[in-house]
Parts: structure tokens; sequence; C-alpha cells
């Protein structure tokens, strides 16, 4: 087992991976002091697991898994709570060009699925194998296979 309580070791993987963090946060909010608030809860939640990671997968899986639990449990704490957060009407994520309007639109649709389908195509379009995606999520590679053909066909139902 490989300690990881050492700060400089912590910092080191923060470093290596802030982007896939972020990246996971994205799927779960688009408000930006909401991305923030997750972030700062993943890197809580890597710094309170590292002790007790074994190192038995990849650190990269690892942390997905720390980053998917955290953003999940949250969604799950917002959506019991029914809050409704301040907007400002401006989002820097806004562009009026059809590649852009596109993007947006499955955006959108990808976050009316439920949490653990918005895991699997997140992860898929960060490139990641079907055997890869199972570990982080905890299911089979068949089943990440039977579960992305359902997701793409009811991304396809969808209406905007």
């Amino acid at each position: 087992m490989k300690s990881y309580q050492n700060e400089n070791e912590f910092m080191f993987i923060v470093r290596k991976y802030k982007a896939t963090i972020y990246t996971v946060c994205y799927m779960f909010s688009s408000n930006e002091a909401e991305i923030d608030d997750l972030f700062q809860e993943i890197m809580i939640n890597i710094w309170k697991g590292l002790a007790s990671f074994e190192g038995k997968s990849d650190i990269k899986t690892w942390i997905y898994r720390v980053a998917l639990n955290t953003c999940i449990t949250q969604d799950k704490k917002k959506k019991r709570q029914k809050t409704e957060s301040l907007s400002m009407n401006i989002s820097p994520f806004i562009d009026s060009d059809i590649d852009s309007k596109q993007v947006q639109a499955l955006n959108h649709r990808i976050s009316r699925l439920n949490p653990f389908d918005r895991a699997i195509v997140l992860l898929w379009l960060e490139n990641m194998s079907y055997e890869e995606i199972g570990l982080v999520v905890g299911i089979s590679t068949k089943n990440v296979s039977v579960r992305l053909f359902r997701i793409k066909e009811q991304l396809k139902k969808m209406k905007d």
C-alpha cells in the first residue's frame, strides 16, 4: 500500500487530474459557483480517501470514481433540498454558431439523464474503454456496452 498522506504527493495528483475532475463537475452543473463547490468537495474526498487507496486500480480510475460518487451524492442532496440558485443570465458557454448550439443541445439532453447514465456518458466522451468505464462505475464491460446503446437511443428520442 502506497502512502499518499504527503501534501506534495497530493498536490501532484491534483495538478495532474485537475482537468479530469473539472470535466466531471461540468457534467453535473453549469453553475460556476456550484462547479467550484463540487470541485472542492471532490478534493476533500480525495484527500480523505488517499490513505485507504490500495493501488488495486489505476489512480485515474479511482479519482473518477471519487469524483463521480461525490457529484452523484451532491446531485441527490440538491434534488432533496429543491433550492433555486440565483442567475445573472450570463453564461460563458453560450455561443451562437450551429456547432455550439448542437453541443449545447446534446449537453442539455445529457443533463436530463439519471446521474449513473450521465456518468457513463461522461466517461465514454473521455474516450475511456468499456472496461475502464466498468471499473469506474462498478459494472461489467458487457453491461457498459448495453447501457451505452440504451443511453444513445434515449438521447436520440429526447426533445430539446
